[in-house]
Order: C-alpha cells, then sequence, then structure tokens
C-alpha cells in the first residue's frame, strides 16, 4: 500500500473523529439548553381564567387573571374607584346556577394586588363579581348584602 494511502487513511479517520466529537457536543448543549427554556417555563404566569369586570356604565373597572400553578387570583382596578374607609370590596365568584361564593376581602389600595384562591373555587363559575360590603366584608356562607359595583365573564383560557 502507497504511503499516501495510509496518509489519506490516517486523515480520514481523525476528520472522522472530529466529527463525532463536534456532534456529540452539539447535542449535549442541546439537551443543556432546551432543559435550560423547560425551567424558564415553568416559571412563566400561566393565567388560565381572564375576567374584564365592567362598572354600571359598562366601562371597564378591574382585570382578574388566574394563575392555577400560583393558587392566585390577580386583580387590576382599571378604574379610580377605592374603598371608603367603613367600607371593604369583596370578590365573589358567581356560578350559573345557585348562590354567589365569597372569594375574599380586597385587602389593599395598590392598583395590581394578587389573593389566594385555588383554581376548585372557580369550577362551574360563569363570573366574577364585586361587592361593596361593611368594613370585613360580610361573613363567610353570607351572600352580598349589597348590589354588584362590578361584574364581568369568567373565561377559560386554553393552553
Amino acid at each position: 500500500m502507497s504511503p499516501w494511502w495510509r496518509a489519506l487513511t490516517i486523515v480520514l479517520v481523525l476528520a472522522m473523529l472530529l466529527g463525532w466529537a463536534a456532534s456529540a457536543s452539539l447535542y449535549e448543549q442541546l439537551k443543556a439548553q432546551i432543559s435550560h427554556l423547560q425551567g424558564r417555563l415553568a416559571q412563566v404566569p400561566q393565567v388560565r381564567h381572564v375576567s374584564v369586570l365592567l362598572d354600571a356604565q359598562g366601562l371597564p373597572a378591574m382585570l382578574a387573571t388566574m394563575d392555577p400553578q400560583e393558587g392566585k387570583l390577580t386583580l387590576q382596578r382599571l378604574n379610580d374607584v377605592k374603598e371608603g374607609r367603613e367600607d371593604s370590596m369583596q370578590v365573589w365568584a358567581v356560578p350559573a346556577e345557585g348562590a354567589p361564593r365569597s372569594l375574599g376581602v380586597i385587602e389593599s389600595k395598590y392598583r395590581t394586588l394578587q389573593m389566594p384562591v385555588a383554581e376548585a373555587d372557580l369550577q362551574g363559575v360563569t363570573e366574577l363579581a364585586i361587592s361593596a360590603e361593611n368594613k370585613g366584608g360580610v361573613a363567610a356562607g353570607q351572600p352580598p348584602s349589597l348590589p354588584w359595583l362590578f361584574k364581568g365573564w369568567l373565561v377559560q383560557k386554553s393552553l
């Protein structure tokens, strides 16, 4: 066998080894990048329920979004209506049939706030509503005592 063939064989074997090492390295980098992106995706809020609550004039007053991973209902005020010193705003889950259930009292006067709500609390609910109640809200199991301040359809978003 001629020395050129031997040299060509050695060069081709080295090229194959370098190609294999490069492809293995790229594969590991791709796996690491996919793992990193999956971790970042798990941290992104997954909004599953959305509601725009309207006031008596039909203007947007409150935006409500539910992230089931965090178990929190985020409320964003869209107007300047605030509670009085002796009043509280209470959030209600209104089912298609049956009595409204309280989800809690808005404890903050900030424009955006979160309150703990389990996704199960929204099962069968078609609307969210807010009533103005006496300070601290109504007692557990009681219906709202005052008319709705804001009300809106609850939309379940597909992921």
